[in-house]
């Protein structure tokens, strides 16, 4: 592997687990908790998720991987088998 393959590889690690760690500062801020579940239920957890994962997406400028994290240490994101 060359230098810049190995850096693309880490990168692609990183980028899985960079929307996990962002919801879990919100799931860890009792605050940003607050606003995330008020939010749920105005717009459902779909949304909300989607709308934050998008937010990631851009503030990070990343480009969506077909690759989820296979672990998230988050609850949140698979919030919507809690809130069903």
């Amino acid at each position: 592997m060359t230098p810049t393959e190995i850096a693309q590889a880490a990168i692609s690690r990183l980028n899985r687990r960079i929307t996990n760690e962002v919801f879990l500062t919100i799931q860890n801020d009792r605050n940003l908790m607050q606003e995330y579940l008020d939010a749920v239920h105005e717009r459902g957890v779909d949304t909300v998720n989607q709308m934050i994962g998008k937010a990631v997406k851009e503030g990070y400028g990343l480009t969506n991987l077909n690759e989820r994290e296979d672990n998230p240490s988050c609850t949140l994101i698979q919030s919507h088998q809690i809130f069903e």
